[in-house]
């Protein structure tokens, strides 16, 4: 975990972004002493988004599973695309 003043933020941006960067983890940017910002490269927020969308979805499967909902295996999906897309 990397922290840095905001002073140093000011001062020397170009060496922060590289971190960032290179890194691609955030950067805790404090303020008089305390936490105040964190930062990081726009890839690794992007990377960050996709893998939480992605928990998402898998918690609302199986949040679905569990109250019952049916589920399919891959063999039956398979079946069944075949099946809808040989009659297109």
């Amino acid at each position: 975990m990397q922290i840095k003043s905001s002073t140093a933020l000011r001062n020397d941006y170009g060496t922060i972004s590289k971190l960032a960067r290179q890194t691609a983890e955030p950067i805790y940017i404090t303020k008089n002493g305390e936490g105040d910002l964190v930062v990081m490269s726009i890839e690794a927020f992007e990377q960050r988004e996709r893998i939480l969308e992605h928990r998402a979805k898998v918690l609302e499967s199986e949040f679905s599973r569990l109250s019952g909902e049916p589920t399919y295996s891959v063999s039956e999906v398979k079946k069944r695309l075949k099946e809808k897309y040989s009659h297109a």
